[in-house]
């Protein structure tokens, strides 16, 4: 029970982490203390269980849940563009591991929905990922249980300073990334414009080249662009630079 609630949280959006309690699990069957069928079923059923949530969210709301999920993602200006890459590339085998992929784990349920794949289509791939992510956590800890009585005898001793240590380090890797993110966006600041600036070059009639870079899937559900935009993947502007004008300013927008 405590498997089923807590992966469910996790995978609902909660800050919860799940791998060290399926690592714990399969100590606890190494020593012949746990099911291990029962803790990768309970885990798989909970997370499809989740997963269905987001599905049927991503049916009524459409790219709208996957910006909303991306907006509290450690990289929130490329999990858009990396959710639909991998999605594009490997189709509903995508969720045969979008569980390992931070980012990835939960938007790939309601963008399988926002594509318009069945949820009969869905079902199997969202359970076999789950199973095959909450076996691989689960299996290590088997395999591994006597090492890890062992890790966990040493913070036991450590106490308090094994959790000061855990806090310290996970807050570093934030500010970290916080930092990276914050660097990024000052690089790019002074090549910004707003859209309603862009009006009123167009109104003015200023010599403006408008490059879509939107991936093909932000078009399922919003096929209209800008006037006179050019829809260009970004994959494909080497290839096809000749088109873009160099007469007046180049605009790029994507999602």
């Amino acid at each position: 029970m405590l498997v089923f609630v807590w992966v469910m949280g996790e995978q609902a959006g909660l800050p919860v982490p799940v791998a060290p309690l399926l690592l714990a699990c399969g100590a606890l069957a190494g020593q012949h203390q746990m099911s291990l069928f029962m803790t990768v079923l309970a885990a798989a059923i909970a997370s499809l269980i989740s997963d269905s949530v987001w599905y049927y969210v991503g049916k009524r709301r459409g790219l709208g849940v996957l910006r909303l999920l991306c907006k509290i993602s450690l990289e929130p200006d490329t999990c858009v563009r990396q959710t639909e890459a991998k999605f594009a590339k490997f189709g509903l085998r995508t969720l045969l591991f979008a569980k390992f992929v931070p980012g990835l784990n939960t938007a790939a349920a309601p963008l399988t929905a926002v594509v318009g794949t069945p949820y009969a289509r869905f079902a199997p791939f969202a359970f076999a990922g789950a199973a095959l992510w909450a076996a691989s956590f689960t299996l290590a800890g088997f395999f591994f249980s006597n090492q890890i009585s062992r890790i966990t005898d040493d913070l036991q001793r450590l106490g308090s300073w094994a959790l000061l240590l855990f806090i310290g380090a996970f807050v570093a890797y934030i500010g970290y990334r916080y930092y990276e993110r914050i660097r990024f966006l000052n690089q790019v600041k002074g090549g910004r414009i707003t859209p309603q600036e862009l009006k009123a070059k167009l109104d003015l009639g200023e010599p403006v080249t408008i490059i879509d870079l939107r991936h093909p899937l932000d078009l399922l559900p919003d096929p209209h662009t800008l006037p006179g935009a050019l829809r260009i993947s970004p994959d494909d502007l080497e290839a096809r630079h000749s088109e873009i004008s160099r007469d007046g300013e180049i605009i790029l927008f994507c999602t």
